[in-house]
């Protein structure tokens, strides 16, 4: 397995309000375009594949590594060993946050960057026509409230 490009570590807060530390790095570009473009998608409930959004996410924490108490460090490159290192769902969730803030620029300094901002725009002035046609078949088939 290759070493971890421009690592860094960060501190995990996880449900028990323990902390423990893990190192990220930057994802190699074919990889990093893979995981970047379909990730957010596979993550949408309704419209999402959850399989597809667990394979992603262990090929993601794949490169990242858990600082082990004795100071080795271990890969995190298949389930169960995120399932032994990392203590929760919580503490998973913000190791693949660190890990998009790393990796996507528009997400650094907390900030949406301009162009990304502009394609949400888009998306949500192409979803809402979408959207409302599907709810007139739906509220079709709603019985009128009653009067009482």
């Amino acid at each position: 397995m290759a070493e971890l490009r421009n690592p860094k570590e960060v501190t995990i807060q996880c449900q028990d309000d323990s902390e423990r530390t893990y190192i990220i790095s930057k994802l190699p570009a074919i990889a990093g375009q893979k995981l970047v473009t379909q990730l957010p998608m596979t993550s949408l409930p309704k419209i999402g594949d959850y399989g597809k959004f667990e394979e992603l996410g262990v090929e993601l924490l794949g490169y990242v590594e858990a600082i082990l108490p004795d100071g080795r460090k271990q890969r995190l490159s298949t389930r169960d060993l995120i399932d032994n290192h990392v203590p929760d769902w919580e503490a998973l969730t913000r190791i693949q946050k660190e890990m998009a803030i790393y990796n996507v620029s528009f997400f650094q300094n907390g900030k949406l960057s301009v162009s990304f901002e502009s394609i949400a725009q888009k998306v949500i002035t192409w979803l809402a026509p979408m959207l409302t046609d599907l709810l007139q078949p739906s509220l079709a088939n709603v019985s009128p409230l009653s009067a009482n």
